[in-house]
């Protein structure tokens, strides 16, 4: 029985981000299928152009899939020669925020704003992360008013270091907390919060006003 490494771990894992294939992702890289799931199983390391091939089909960086630069905060190098920032219409906010992962919710508290990053997913056109019962952002989204909805904002990016390119989507509409009794209308969502322990409030967004920005070169 073989034992996957930790390429072969984050290879996995992205293609999951993203909700692909195998296949689909050896034709993005223009590799074979079979070889890539040898390398998703299997400790071994691909040539340095057959890496850059997988990250660029996988919309991350060669840097990420070999682990490099976990502590280091994203961002500091310069930009790129020639950057061209473009607005992206509301269709493409949505598509690029479709296959879910991490984002970061906004809202009023009592001190002030707050923000806080969420793992979260797509489901029937909104935007579905989970929280605890009790917590503050309960205690901030709750208005105690049947039908009356407080607006967040909710913004996901992604950064592409190597290429000094990418993209931001910001995203502000009504945070509903869906109680029990609307159990049934998340039941398809599969969602785990990363701080783990009992977070079984639903809250979902519904995308009001729809923003983003590419930053690219020409």
């Amino acid at each position: 029985m073989t034992a996957n490494s930790d390429l072969g771990r984050r290879l996995a894992a992205h293609r999951e981000r993203l909700g692909l294939t195998s296949d689909q992702v050896a034709s993005r890289a223009e590799m074979d299928p079979g070889y890539l799931r040898y390398l998703e199983a299997n400790p071994a390391m691909p040539s340095a152009e057959a890496l850059d091939r997988l990250a660029k089909a996988l919309e991350t960086t060669v840097a990420d899939l070999l682990g490099g630069g976990r502590e280091r905060p994203p961002g500091p190098g310069p930009a790129m020669a020639a950057p061209h920032l473009r607005e992206l219409d509301r269709a493409e906010c949505l598509r690029l925020i479709a296959p879910g992962g991490i984002g970061r919710v906004a809202f009023g508290g009592p001190g002030g704003p707050v923000v806080f990053p969420v793992n979260y997913t797509v489901h029937e056109g909104g935007i579905v992360f989970r929280t605890r019962y009790g917590g503050a952002m309960e205690e901030q989204l709750r208005t105690g008013l049947e039908g009356v909805d407080v607006i967040i904002a909710f913004q996901v990016d992604r950064l592409d270091e190597a290429r000094r390119e990418g993209w931001s989507v910001l995203v502000q509409g009504p945070a509903h907390l869906v109680p029990p009794e609307e159990a049934a209308s998340v039941a398809g969502v599969h969602v785990t919060p990363w701080a783990g322990g009992e977070r079984d409030l639903f809250i979902r967004v519904t995308p009001g006003r729809v923003t983003g920005r590419r930053v690219s070169s020409l």
